[in-house]
């Protein structure tokens, strides 16, 4: 089957951006592929590797949150983001400034994930180990 989706693109508000810029840039190590500043405000594009949507029931959800966190932090919009190493990432993403919801801590499939509120108040999760990216 087909599909008509060549592109995804997740796009983040943010009032502080230059902060964001740097998180995302600087200290996940985000490659730039392009950027614009046509007079009407800035806009940067990030490679995020391959991207794929994971449709969550609440009950899901919850238990994710329970798993990450240790409590349900209800979000409609969460991004998970496969990292090398989870536990370097999140020192670094709190070194940042981000707030830390939930420490590197081992799940039921074999990785490793942590949790913390990134730019524009968006929750993240980052998370290794996992051959299939089933986050």
């Amino acid at each position: 089957m087909s599909s008509g989706v060549d592109e995804l693109r997740v796009v983040l508000t943010v009032e502080d951006f230059q902060s964001s810029l740097s998180v995302l840039r600087d200290v996940l190590g985000m490659e730039v592929v392009a950027q614009f500043d046509d007079g009407g405000g800035s806009v940067v594009l990030f490679s995020a590797g391959r991207a794929t949507i994971e449709l969550s029931d609440r009950a899901h959800s919850d238990h994710i949150d329970g798993l990450e966190v240790g409590r349900s932090v209800p979000a409609p919009v969460r991004l998970a983001v496969h990292v090398p190493d989870t536990e370097i990432a999140t020192a670094a993403l709190t070194a940042a400034g981000l707030t830390l919801l939930g420490p590197p801590a081992a799940t039921p499939w074999g990785s490793i994930n942590s949790r913390v509120v990134g730019p524009a108040g968006v929750q993240l999760t980052l998370f290794d180990g996992v051959e299939d990216d089933d986050a």
